[in-house]
């Protein structure tokens, strides 16, 4: 008996299990949160470029020019514009905005979520493939910028910003219960330009 109990064989093998799910579990747990941090700056660079192409692109709200312009004082061309606060916002859905010029935001031109989108303009899509238009919320205001008879309209300032994107971990859910983390709206904003087809 005394031999058995100075016997220390196997010991190194009870450590080990003993170590080897804690081990696990932080590797699996870095693992993980990397992933989602690579999701938000995806994400990120997506929202960045919604916000360049809604710039630059034809406005997803159709009643965009009647709106922003609808206090304009024809007698006053060439003078600034009202300041008086006013904004569009979009989503998937809404009244009086384009579904498919939302949706060719996020789809960019091949219509397609594939990061080789050759010489096409891309979509946010095509940077994170989580984005979908019913994550995407555009939002026109009035900035007071321009002038009234600007031949390309109204210059406004574009806030684009996701909603409702979550990233959905896989294996701390099962060991932890944490099945998912929100990713922010990320908003960016920038000033309109001309606001013509970018096809």
């Amino acid at each position: 008996m005394r031999k058995l109990r100075q016997d220390e064989e196997g010991i190194s093998f009870v450590e080990g299990l003993i170590v080897f799910p804690l081990v696990l579990l932080t590797i699996v747990t870095l693992i993980e949160l990397g992933m989602a941090v690579y999701q938000w700056n995806q994400t990120t660079k997506a929202v960045n470029l919604g916000a360049r192409l809604a710039a630059v692109s034809d406005p997803v709200a159709t009643n965009y020019t009647t709106l922003l312009s609808a206090d304009y004082d024809p007698t006053k061309v060439g003078l600034p514009p009202p300041t008086t606060p006013i904004s569009i916002v979009c989503t998937l859905g809404a009244a009086s905005c384009s579904d498919t010029a939302l949706t060719r935001l996020v789809r960019g031109s091949d219509g397609a979520c594939n990061s080789n989108f050759g010489s096409g303009v891309p979509g946010m899509c095509d940077l994170n493939p989580a984005i979908g238009p019913a994550n995407v919320q555009i939002t026109y205001y009035r900035s007071g910028l321009g002038y009234i008879g600007r031949p390309d309209g109204p210059v406004t300032t574009v806030t684009v910003q996701v909603r409702n994107l979550q990233f959905n971990f896989f294996l701390l859910g099962a060991l932890l219960g944490l099945n998912s983390l929100p990713i922010p709206a990320q908003p960016v904003t920038v000033t309109s330009e001309d606001l013509s087809s970018t096809k």
